[in-house]
């Protein structure tokens, strides 16, 4: 780390829905930057949303107040859909208004809308675009669109920096703003590589046995892409599809129904702690049809875990893997279908993906130097 890093800043953030969680990448990012920074010292104070689990509304809440020297602070939020973002971002900006921080970091467009209110109160402001959030199904339209896309004007005019994940978004910024940004990637853990024991009783699966996707069940993950070509390949392998909903819930119900008939493919719902690595440890191939990324952490996570990944040509993936993937056109389920196909009858050129995998992320993607990086931007 370099010397910058000595000086003890007091930092806040929001834009998260909750940490710890893996309610989504935005979380893990959050969480893993927090416990670096505490770690080397600085005060970190994360603003948290109330309310439910997004991904499973079934999970037990828990109110925390510190995590790992984190401290965690729970904000007033309207738990409904399109509210409970707006309203946990105006309530946590309010609060970071009249703290002592010297740094507000805002995760996403949409919570950058109160980037104004801050600077009203002289607070430093670093935003971080994980995706261009309104191009997202979900958010396409309406009200939520013109929020969104609200928040990115109000980064673009009042925030001190902005961070991008990708080459394409820094490209959006500059071609659509002439707003300079700077470019710092999300990272990866090495992990435990844990054998199939879980999800042996589970799902009766086993290492090399299943293909396996895993995020947001959304329409941009290009989910349903992936059940229509996998349905015509030839494999006695699963098709495991673990996700969460977000606000999609009939998004989820047009990929079960067309699931149907189909005993191979099975819907694991959202998953975490062991049983997740172990999914991640035994897999025959990870795959990511998405039509629209930020930057894709399940992606990095799978590489990390040695894994032959098959992702969609768009560049926020092929920026993550390099030559060590397989890569089709995005939305050809013809292409995806042969590639899934050509994969299950060549165990050889799996192996071959799976021997570089490890080591070509771990090499490229390291969260002590992304800290290092974004507490030199908090310093600039």
């Amino acid at each position: 780390m370099s010397d910058i890093t000595n000086k003890k800043l007091n930092i806040a953030m929001f834009g998260h829905k909750r940490v710890p969680s893996r309610e989504g990448g935005v979380e893990i990012v959050v969480e893993e930057l927090a416990v670096r920074m505490a770690q080397l010292s600085h005060n970190v104070t994360l603003y948290n949303r109330k309310g439910k689990h997004v991904s499973d509304s079934n999970l037990p809440q828990t109110k925390i107040t510190d995590y790992k020297d984190v401290r965690i602070k729970s904000v007033l939020t309207i738990d409904k859909k399109g509210l409970a973002a707006v309203t946990s971002s105006f309530f946590a900006a309010l609060r970071c208004a009249f703290s002592k921080a010297d740094v507000v970091h805002i995760h996403a467009e949409g919570p950058a809308f109160m980037t104004p209110l801050l600077k009203l109160f002289l607070k430093r402001v670093v935003v971080t675009v994980h995706g261009l959030d309104w191009q997202r199904e979900k958010w396409s339209k309406g009200f939520a669109s013109k929020y969104i896309k609200l928040g990115e004007k109000m980064a673009v005019k009042y925030a001190d920096e902005i961070i991008v994940l990708s080459n394409r978004v820094k490209e959006y910024f500059k071609d659509t703003y002439n707003r300079d940004t700077v470019y710092i990637s999300n990272g990866v853990n090495a992990p435990e590589i844990l054998d199939a024991q879980l999800i042996k009783k589970e799902y009766e699966v086993d290492k090399d046995s299943y293909i396996l996707f895993l995020g947001r069940l959304v329409p941009e993950k290009g989910v349903h892409h992936l059940i229509e070509a996998f349905k015509n390949v030839k494999t006695d392998k699963k098709l495991i599809i673990a996700g969460g909903t977000s606000d999609t819930d009939d998004y989820v119900e047009t990929l079960t129904d067309s699931a149907k008939g189909d005993k191979r493919i099975v819907f694991a719902g959202f998953r975490q702690g062991q049983i997740l690595a172990e999914l991640f440890s035994n897999a025959y191939v990870y795959v990511l049809p998405s039509l629209l990324e930020g930057m894709p952490l399940s992606l990095l996570e799978a590489m990390s875990y040695k894994n032959c990944c098959l992702v969609s040509d768009i560049a926020e993936c092929t920026e993550v893997v390099g030559d060590k993937a397989v890569i089709v056109k995005s939305g050809d389920v013809v292409k995806l279908t042969k590639a899934l196909q050509n994969l299950c009858d060549n165990a050889e050129l799996v192996e071959k993906y799976k021997q570089t995998a490890q080591e070509y992320i771990l090499s490229k993607y390291n969260w002590d130097k992304v800290v290092e990086k974004t507490l030199a931007l908090y310093e600039k």
